[in-house]
């Protein structure tokens, strides 16, 4: 399949509210709806299960100091992992945010499952939002992920996506660059001791983000400090058989930064700091090469997507 969205039935599982999210997947959830129907919505109403790991060596026996993983709804299993480990359930993850809907007005957007369940995660707009200049609109976002597998601490972070193109940067927390807050798997998740750990500073945090940007903003770029700039970001080729400025990579983050990236004629960011960060994001978030959607937005989030990001933001920062 061209996707690797968990499916129920043929359907993705994954609900969404407003346009659709950026695979085009998914169930439709009507404003303010309850979050257990987002539950519904998402075809999430499963929990992890676990039994006692088995071998066989010509009888079954048993392996008491490992478990495994597997789903409620069809026994599909998941994983195998230390009888220590601490899973989040999906109803957790939408528990997460109730008192944040209720209290703090925050709106759930997206809710969904990876890879059969093996990750799941919700993203939620904190409805804090600005201009960086003109009309180039910032949100902030909260955003939830946890997985059964080992593969990744449940993991809580603010996140800016830019209106006009859905590029992603993460907001850093307490100062520290792109900072989250994780729970590993051997520890109970315990939502209150992480909302405390965040602060709930969601608008103090935007707000620096956005100075940040701004200040981006009044740095010019020539086409020599640009190109200078992607080929010192880049890795060089594992072959070593050509300079990095001939990679597929520097000419889409060229290309991009030149007026093909989204929002790129909008007043600002045209040969700036700001348009050459926005080049970068919209290259890792919607053109690098990845064998599914899926890997592309752990990338993003996650993984080396998301280092780019952070390394090209804080090198543009030391220029302001």
């Amino acid at each position: 399949m061209a996707h690797h969205l968990s499916l129920f039935e043929d359907k993705a599982e994954m609900a969404y509210v407003g346009q659709k999210p950026w695979h085009g997947l998914g169930q439709e959830v009507a404003q303010g709806e309850s979050l257990e129907q987002w539950l519904e919505q998402a075809y999430m109403q499963w929990s992890y299960k676990e039994s006692v790991a088995q071998f066989t060596n010509g009888e079954l026996r048993e392996y008491p100091d490992y478990k495994v993983l597997y789903r409620s709804d069809n026994n599909k299993p998941l994983s195998v992992v230390s009888n220590r480990y601490k899973v989040v359930q999906p109803k957790e993850i939408v528990e997460f945010f109730r008192s944040l809907v209720e209290r703090e007005g925050f709106t759930i957007e997206t809710l969904g499952a990876l890879k059969e369940g093996r990750r799941i995660w919700a993203l939620a707009n904190t409805n804090i939002e600005n201009d960086v200049v003109g009309s180039d609109r910032l949100k902030a976002h909260l955003l939830l992920i946890t997985s059964c597998d080992g593969s990744l601490a449940t993991t809580a972070k603010f996140v800016s996506t830019r209106v006009v193109c859905w590029n992603t940067q993460a907001i850093a927390l307490h100062g520290e660059r792109g900072q989250a807050v994780k729970v590993r798997h051997n520890t109970v998740f315990n939502p209150d001791l992480v909302k405390e750990e965040m602060g709930l500073i969601g608008a103090k945090a935007f707000d620096r983000f956005l100075g940040n940007m701004r200040g981006l903003t009044k740095v010019n770029m020539t086409q020599n400090d640009a190109q200078n700039f992607v080929a010192s970001l880049l890795p060089a080729s594992t072959g070593g058989e050509k300079d990095v400025r001939e990679s597929k990579a520097f000419l889409k983050i060229m290309g991009l930064f030149n007026g093909g990236a989204k929002g790129s004629n909008l007043p600002g960011v045209s040969g700036t700091a700001w348009g050459l960060l926005n080049a970068v994001t919209e290259y890792t978030d919607h053109h690098v090469r990845s064998r599914s959607l899926e890997n592309r937005f752990d990338s993003a989030m996650f993984g080396v997507g998301a280092g780019l990001k952070a390394t090209a933001e804080d090198a543009l920062l030391e220029l302001v």
